[in-house]
């Protein structure tokens, strides 16, 4: 992504989390810019990661998804008023011991499990959903497609 581009990202990164194992704020912007430009977003973006505990990561399931365990990245879309335009298209939960959790079961290098999980979520920011089996294939064609621009593995093979 060109700097003018990049430019174009307002990122805020917060750790709610033990930070061992967890890439550092420029990883998260390297991967939300390549999703970014994967999906072709050129205007103005502004979204916020939050890396969170098990504990943490179970409630926010529970209470917006109705589902009592701790998953590994929960999107939360921005709902904006009509007529009001701000670049903000929402906020990430990425559950820290849930990714590690997964990596490790998955035998895949944690750091290409984050930067999957990161690309994964922002697409769903944009939009992009895995409900129907055509939508699923879409967005996972997509998401392997930007993970290989970051020399990461097909995550789904």
């Amino acid at each position: 992504m060109s700097a003018a581009a990049a430019s174009n990202l307002a990122l805020s990164v917060g750790y709610a989390a033990p930070r061992a194992g967890v890439p550092a704020s420029a990883s998260f912007r390297r991967w939300v810019e390549a999703a970014l430009r994967g999906a072709k977003r050129r205007k103005a973006t502004e979204l916020s990661i939050r890396i969170v505990d098990a504990k943490e990561g179970r409630a926010l399931n529970r209470d917006y998804r109705g589902k009592d365990y701790a998953t590994n990245v929960l999107s939360f879309p921005a709902e904006l008023p009509p007529g009001v335009a701000l670049p903000l298209i929402g906020d990430l939960a990425i559950c820290a011991p849930v990714v590690a959790r997964e990596a490790a079961e998955q035998g895949k290098a944690p750091r290409d499990h984050w930067a999957h999980m990161t690309v994964h979520g922002v697409l769903h920011l944009l939009g992009y959903d895995h409900l129907e089996d055509a939508e699923a294939e879409a967005m996972e064609a997509l998401e392997t497609r930007i993970l290989a621009g970051l020399g990461i593995a097909d995550p789904y093979a």
